[in-house]
């Protein structure tokens, strides 16, 4: 017979996505874990055909299904923190983030690592500082390659990490634009014209700030939006005590009722005092909603020109800034250019950046 061999398929390599013991999608690690897994998994059929390879997503069996039926599922132990056997060995494995202590499986033959901020060095005392510089100079000096998820990451980790084997590669993260997505109203909420904070609530997000801003402005309502956790307790006796009734705090919200907030919000304060990327700001600006940010880490890389920026965290100060930039924002044009800001941040192209630093690691020479 005549005619050319039949073209050899690619063996199968695979690749896995590290998300570790995840319990939950309501934080900045869980939204940027949930979204860039599904980006990439959409992905997933054409990867395996164009370049054989294989998806796995590694994380808690109760999550298993979570990014559809083309990509695989690997369960967490926490064994896996000194030892991860798999029967299958894996070209290429990825740890979405720093603080997942779970190993790559043994004979995994490229490390790629994400550091979302290194806030230990603003948040923590000296000893402990030295201990997570170290521990985390350890990991990314196995990795061939980190991913910072802005400029302000990457300079830190190369002023305070080095020497790495290679410097941080920067990927942006995308942001959700929930726009046109479906919204469930507050009903306490109708007709109020109130300014919105939407974060997972920890004192690094500067609420005590929020609140002096809310002192300063009585007349003005406020509604602080996020996740449970151990210091909404102490907002709420904050609260009380100062008798602060001008603001209300909405806790554990689902999508629909997100984006209805931001839909309906004059305005986004967002005052943190450390920040790896700064999702939220992203997502009301989606909506063309003018947003107010501290100066501090990475929040002027990804705010840009579009936002405004407190220049101290004093209430009376904190008020002249919102006010002058709510009226700013009437200006024709001022909402089209704070969404088009925003559209810069997909996941799309975050999931195709991070698909061609895979494909460049694991191509030879």
């Amino acid at each position: 017979m005549s005619g050319h061999p039949p073209r050899q398929r690619e063996p199968i390599r695979h690749v896995g996505i590290g998300l570790g013991r995840i319990r939950h999608w309501h934080d900045g690690l869980g939204e940027f874990s949930r979204q860039l897994g599904l980006a990439l998994a959409a992905q997933a059929g054409a990867l395996r055909q164009a370049h054989g390879l294989a998806l796995h997503f590694h994380l808690p069996r109760e999550f298993h299904g979570i990014f559809g039926p083309d990509v695989g599922y690997l369960d967490t132990h926490t064994l896996q923190r000194w030892l991860h056997l798999r029967t299958s060995r894996f070209a290429l494995w990825h740890t979405l983030h720093q603080h997942n202590r779970l190993r790559a499986p043994l004979g995994t033959q490229r490390l790629v690592e994400t550091v979302h901020d290194l806030n230990f060095l603003h948040t923590k005392g000296a000893t402990k500082i030295e201990r997570y510089r170290e521990r985390t100079r350890r990991r990314l000096q196995r990795a061939d390659a980190t991913v910072a998820i802005t400029h302000y990451v990457a300079r830190d980790i190369e002023t305070e990490l080095s020497p790495l084997p290679a410097a941080p590669r920067v990927i942006h993260n995308g942001a959700t634009d929930l726009s046109a997505a479906a919204q469930t109203p507050v009903a306490e909420l109708a007709g109020q014209a109130f300014l919105l904070h939407v974060s997972r609530m920890a004192p690094t997000k500067n609420i005590v700030a929020l609140l002096d801003l809310a002192a300063a402005w009585p007349e003005q309502d406020l509604v602080l939006a996020g996740a449970s956790s151990p210091y909404t307790s102490a907002v709420k006796q904050m609260l009380a005590e100062r008798d602060l009734t001008n603001v209300q705090m909405r806790l554990d919200i689902d999508e629909a009722e997100k984006a209805w907030l931001y839909a309906q919000c004059r305005g986004f304060v967002f005052p943190s005092l450390a920040e790896g990327f700064g999702l939220p700001p992203i997502e009301a600006m989606h909506f063309g909603k003018p947003v107010f940010l501290s100066r501090r880490t990475s929040l002027p890389e990804v705010g840009g020109e579009v936002a405004h920026y407190f220049v101290s965290f004093e209430g009376p100060a904190m008020r002249r800034v919102v006010e002058n930039g709510l009226a700013a924002h009437e200006a024709p044009g001022s909402a089209e250019a704070v969404k088009a800001h925003a559209q810069q941040f997909s996941w799309q192209r975050c999931a195709e950046q991070h698909i061609a630093l895979y494909l460049s690691l694991l191509t030879p020479g």
